[in-house]
């Protein structure tokens, strides 16, 4: 197997920066929502992708809430809603600094989501 020429996180002192995370499932590929609706679609891209975006965190010993800055790609600008209605569910409470841009994605991805985090001295 190829392996990919970038690495999922990488360090520079307490900050980390995660690396584009898309919509794919483990061993399932691109999420498919409930296959009725674009919205369906995109909120479970954006669900999948932030799950894939906190597992990475959660690798290197951070959290959602070391969040300090994400980016938003999306298909369609017209997608904000979808994408939007879920990302507040993970980022709830005094969420990052964000950027949401409308772009031709890979593989045909609604959503791509990448992020920098802190990693603040915990005792």
């Amino acid at each position: 197997m190829a392996m990919n020429p970038w690495r999922d996180a990488v360090f520079a002192g307490d900050l980390v920066v995660v690396s584009g995370q898309l919509g794919i499932a483990e061993g399932k590929g691109l999420v498919s929502g409930d296959g009725q609706s674009r919205h369906s679609l995109v909120a479970a891209q954006t669900r999948q992708a932030l799950k894939n975006l906190v597992g990475v965190l959660a690798e290197n010993g951070l959290t959602a809430a070391d969040v300090i800055k994400t980016t938003v790609y999306l298909q369609t600008t017209d997608d904000y809603k979808a994408m939007n209605e879920e990302y507040a569910k993970v980022f709830h409470t005094n969420p990052p600094a964000r950027t949401t841009i409308g772009a031709q994605l890979v593989i045909g991805a609604a959503v791509e989501i990448d992020c920098w985090a802190y990693r603040s001295k915990r005792s």
